[in-house]
This record gives C-alpha cells, sequence and structure tokens, in this order.
C-alpha cells in the first residue's frame, strides 16, 4: 500500500533496480501431452484465496489447471528447484465454448479470479478478416464446476482486449472508475490488434451482466500511430513484427503499469529464420535476432490523463524499457514469457518462462516488488522512439 500522507498519483516509479528476484519452480510433469505444460504455462492468474496459480497448459489442448507456489529455490541448476502440486486437474474452463469467439485457431489469453469467479479471455491466433467481437468468459474457479458463461464483449474491439487481465490497486480504482484492466498486443494480423501495449479499464462483474461489457481504453496503439514504425529496417527498442506482450502487472503502492514479454534487438528481418540469422526461429517470417525479456513500464498518471480524456491513448511512451535476464536461457533462445500474475499480499510478480526446460517445459520465476527502496517519484526520462507522427 501507498505510505499514510502520499497520495496515489505521487506515489513511486518503479526502477528494473526495485524488481528483486527471489527464484523459481518447476511445473508438475503429466503423463501425455493433454495432462502437460509443455509448449504452455500461458495466461498466469494469482489466486489469492489459495495463494495458488491458474495456468494454462500444452499449447495445443489449452486447458487450465490451479497448481501451488512451493518454496522458491534461487539456484542456476533446474534441478535443484521444488516441483508445484497440482491443485486442480487440467481442464476446459470455457466448457466448449472457446471456439465461439470465431473460426480459426484460439489461444487462452488470461485468468484473473476476482470475487469468488474465474474470469478468462480467448483470442483468434490469426484473425485474417478481423472479425473477432467476443473474448471474455466467467466461471467458477472450481474447475470441476464446468458453468462458463460466455463468450461476452468487452468493448468495443477484441483485438485490444482478448489477452492478459490485471487487477488496478485499490487506491487507484476510484480514479480509473474499475478494479481491473484487460488488454493484448501484437497478434498475427497485426492492424486487428495494438502495434504496442494496451490496456483498457473493466469491472469484471459485469462480464455475463452488462452486454457489451463497458470498457475504456486507455492505451492502445492503433495502425496510424504505432509505438514504433512497424516493418522499419533496424535495430526496435519499443516495437516490431517480433514483440510479444503476454503479462501485465500493476503493483500496489505504486504508479508504474507493467507490461511483460519479449523484444526482438536485432536488425527487423521478414524471410526465413535461416537467411534473417535467426537460430531461434527457422520459420518464414519477422525476425530481429537476438531476443531479450523485457519490460514496458508505464506511468499511471499518463494512463489516468488519457481516461480524463487530456490525451489520446497513442500519446503515452513507456518511462523505461528494461530488457532482464532469467537464471535458465538457451542458446538460440526466442526468450518466450507466457505469462505474468501479482500477488498484492506479498508484493510477488510471478513470471511463465517459456520452453526452456527439458520437455519444452515452462519455469515459474519470482520476483518481489521493493516498492520502498528508493525509487524516485520523478518521472526519468523518456526512452528514445522512432515513432514518425
Amino acid at each position: 500500500m501507498i505510505p499514510i500522507g502520499i497520495a496515489s498519483g505521487d506515489a513511486p516509479l518503479l526502477q528494473l533496480s526495485d524488481l528483486q528476484y527471489l527464484g523459481a519452480f518447476r511445473l508438475p510433469n503429466g503423463t501425455s501431452d493433454q495432462t502437460s505444460f509443455a509448449y504452455g504455462g500461458t495466461a498466469l492468474g494469482h489466486n489469492p484465496a489459495n495463494n495458488s496459480l491458474f495456468l494454462v497448459g500444452h499449447d495445443w489442448y489449452q486447458l487450465t489447471a490451479e497448481v501451488s507456489i512451493p518454496t522458491l529455490v534461487n539456484s542456476t541448476n533446474l534441478n535443484s528447484l521444488n516441483t508445484a502440486t497440482l491443485l486442480q486437474p487440467l481442464t476446459d474452463v470455457t466448457n466448449g465454448k472457446a471456439s465461439n469467439v470465431g473460426s480459426g485457431t484460439y489461444k487462452m489469453g488470461g485468468l484473473l479470479p476476482y470475487g469468488g469467479q474465474l474470469y478468462s479471455t480467448v483470442y483468434l491466433y490469426y484473425d485474417a478478416s478481423g472479425s473477432q467481437t467476443l473474448s471474455h468468459y466467467v466461471s467458477s474457479p472450481n474447475l470441476s464446476i464446468h458453468n462458463a458463461q460466455g463468450p461476452y464483449p468487452v468493448g468495443s474491439w477484441a483485438g485490444i482486449v482478448s489477452g492478459y487481465m490485471a487487477l488496478i490497486p485499490s487506491e487507484w480504482q476510484s480514479s480509473f472508475g474499475g478494479p481491473a484492466l484487460t488488454g493484448n498486443c501484437c497478434l498475427s494480423i497485426i492492424s486487428r490488434t495494438s502495434y504496442g501495449p494496451a490496456a483498457s479499464v473493466f469491472n469484471p462483474s459485469d462480464v455475463g451482466v452488462n452486454n457489451p461489457v463497458p470498457a475504456t481504453p486507455i492505451l492502445y496503439y492503433p495502425s496510424a500511430h504505432p509505438l514504433e514504425p512497424y516493418g522499419a529496417a533496424g535495430s526496435h527498442v519499443l516495437f516490431s513484427g517480433t514483440t510479444k506482450i503476454h503479462g501485465l502487472v500493476f503493483p500496489s503502492g505504486t504508479r508504474s503499469v507493467l507490461f511483460i514479454g519479449r523484444q526482438g534487438v536485432g536488425p527487423y528481418c521478414y524471410g526465413e529464420g535461416s537467411a534473417c540469422g535467426d537460430p531461434a526461429d527457422s520459420s518464414k517470417g519477422e525476425h530481429a535476432y537476438p531476443y531479450k525479456y523485457q519490460i514496458w513500464a508505464y506511468d499511471a498518471n499518463d494512463l489516468l490523463a488519457v481516461k480524463n480524456g487530456q490525451k489520446n491513448p497513442w500519446d503515452v511512451m513507456p518511462y523505461g524499457v528494461w530488457n532482464f535476464n532469467l537464471p535458465f536461457e538457451s542458446t538460440g533462445s526466442g526468450h518466450g514469457i507466457g505469462g505474468a500474475a501479482y500477488d498484492p499480499a506479498t508484493q510477488r510478480i510471478y513470471i511463465s518462462q517459456s520452453c526452456e526446460a527439458s520437455g519444452c517445459n515452462p519455469i515459474i520465476h519470482v520476483f518481489k516488488v521493493n516498492a520502498a527502496a528508493g525509487s524516485d517519484t520523478t518521472p526519468p526520462a523518456a526512452p528514445k522512439s522512432l515513432r514518425v507522427r
């Protein structure tokens, strides 16, 4: 929480040095692809009722499970990590309704326990027609109760709301007009989503009650206003066709809104991976090897100015863009991030590192937010942008 006598708008801005690495743990092995987390570990959501995590398993099946949080181990030896216990087995949290968002391959985008319910999002992996309008579901956090309702439309643009979700700290909820954020970014067929991080304010309790669910966009970058020019030659710090963002956290006691993902920091190249010098991805497409784990940090005051009509959603720039390392990084890795979740009671951020363990199993890494460690309340100089307005 913010110290007594300090208004939320004067709360500190986090810096990368305020995120203390605590350790990691592994996810349990399954007996088959359908019961495993291989190529998965996406859409993290922290469950305060059990101090546990909801997350999605194997990429092919898009099923949701709940796992315990074991004692953390800070080590570079993968075998020394503790393994989570499966609290609820992998289940279709949408009760067979995920495909109702539209035709094509679908992915679970986010999981958010709130008010005794479990909220989830689904997006189309490749929406060539930009036709998706439905995105959000509500169900019981007891995965054995198959009562999912949805999908429902949230706001008016599914491409910017159908992914990660995060709670807004209580001290900010009145100002933003809601308790939670929902967003998405950088999907295939980029024109149907945001060319950079996106977030909208909504009330999860409205899902299944109001149709459409009201949502207030506070950040997005349409095709006419990308965070950086799309497809431009050279290296890009803020955004390119290789940007992937799958996590969002808003730590209490701060005014920092953190988007978590990966960025290609090498020269942008379109073509076969071998021709582009990309050992992490051999497919034909967009490349910018090497890749880095990255956090885009935004000032909540800037996002509040958008909500209040003082700025456009694309006018806001991150105050910080940070690359960070994790203990287990393979040579030639794509540096995938499956998701992120936050526990305000312990000030912990949980980050899923994709496909770095044996069998391509994800690893859950944990950082502690040290909001009172001396972070400045003055915004630093914004990172240089290559944007053209």
